[in-house]
């Protein structure tokens, strides 16, 4: 079971996420697996079932997820001042050297060498995708896997038709999302209460005087 640390101040998030914007080369999977790597891996201060839950509430608003997310986990450790700590954090950093590297990227744009740069990166930043993919499906078919073969069955199927609605008929990814919540609601709900009952008595028998 993860142990879960001390929430940390302001500052600490302000270093912390000025560090991540300033590595958050290669777009939105490279700058998840970070956020992933400082708060979960390293600090001890979420747990991957609770970015998890973040993850898919940001997935459902409007807007940049990334940033969301950002103010979603800095409320969660450091209030108001953690929200504002975490996005001067997260975007002061990254948007300076985006600016400057566009800037710049006129005066190279043709050169042979950062063109085959560009193309490597291409494969990289996809590696790092199906990493971050892995991270977070690891929980629900973790969670699955205690609730039943068939539960977890389930799980993979709809992993399975979610990615081929979305790569191979190119649906957009909110019917697609839509409809695997309303899935989700229809086949999980029995399952997640009777696993919920079961935790239940076995906590109730666990706290049973033994009597001789």
């Amino acid at each position: 079971m993860d142990t879960i640390h001390e929430a940390p101040g302001a500052w600490k998030l302000l270093s912390i996420w000025g560090k991540i914007g300033l590595q958050s080369f290669g777009g939105g999977a490279t700058t998840t697996l970070l956020i992933q790597r400082n708060f979960i891996d390293i600090h001890h201060w979420m747990t991957m079932e609770d970015f998890t839950q973040y993850w898919n509430l940001c997935v459902f608003t409007p807007g940049i997820n990334l940033v969301a997310l950002t103010i979603l986990i800095g409320r969660k450790l450091a209030g108001t001042r953690g929200i504002i700590a975490s996005l001067v954090g997260l975007l002061l950093p990254s948007a300076f050297i985006t600016c400057l590297l566009t800037a710049g990227f006129q005066l190279i744009q043709s050169n042979h060498y950062v063109q085959a740069m560009l193309r490597g990166i291409i494969p990289a930043t996809a590696g790092v995708m199906l990493l971050v993919g892995l991270n977070f499906s690891f929980p629900s078919i973790k969670q699955a896997y205690q609730e039943g073969l068939i539960s977890l069955g389930a799980s993979v199927l709809i992993i399975l038709a979610c990615a081929f609605a979305i790569i191979v008929f190119q649906l957009s990814v909110i019917p697609v999302l839509f409809a695997a919540a309303v899935i989700g609601m229809l086949v999980f709900t029995s399952w997640r209460v009777k696993h919920i009952v079961e935790q239940g008595t076995v906590l109730e028998e666990k706290e049973q005087p033994v009597h001789d």
